[in-house]
C-alpha cells in the first residue's frame, strides 16, 4: 500500500507547549521531543505531530479542521481527560456509527474523541 496522500502528521498551536506536554502526556500517554523553545513534536503510539508556539487555538468552530481520537471506553476516556484539566465543549452525543464528545486542551484548543462502542 502506498504511503503517498495519506495524512502523515499534524501540528497544532499551542501558547503554552509545557502545558500541552504534561495534558497530553498525563492524559492519553503521548511522547514528546524538544525541538528547541517553540515546537515539540509528539507520538501517541502509532501517529506523529506537535505542538508550535503561537498565541491562537485550533477550534472547528472558526473553520479548523477537527482531530478525532478513538476511545474503546468513552466515559471513561472524558473522565481521565476532564481529571487532566480537559474542558468539556460538547457534551457526549450520538450519531450514526457511535457516539463522540468534544474537548478543549490546556490551550483551547477543541480535539473530540468517538467510540463505536
Amino acid at each position: 500500500m502506498t504511503k503517498s496522500g495519506k495524512i502523515n502528521y499534524i501540528e497544532l498551536p499551542a501558547a503554552d507547549l509545557e502545558a500541552a506536554k504534561a495534558f497530553y502526556g498525563n492524559a492519553l500517554g503521548w511522547k514528546f521531543e524538544d525541538y528547541g523553545p517553540e515546537y515539540a513534536a509528539f507520538n501517541d503510539g502509532d501517529f506523529d505531530g506537535g505542538f508550535y508556539k503561537a498565541d491562537m487555538s485550533s477550534s472547528a468552530a472558526s473553520g479548523a479542521a477537527l482531530v478525532v481520537l478513538y476511545a474503546e471506553d468513552l466515559e471513561g476516556l472524558q473522565a481521565k481527560l476532564e481529571e487532566n484539566g480537559a474542558k468539556i465543549c460538547r457534551e457526549i452525543f450520538s450519531f450514526p456509527g457511535g457516539r463522540r464528545f468534544h474537548f478543549l486542551d490546556p490551550n483551547n484548543n477543541e480535539l473530540a474523541v468517538w467510540s463505536d462502542k
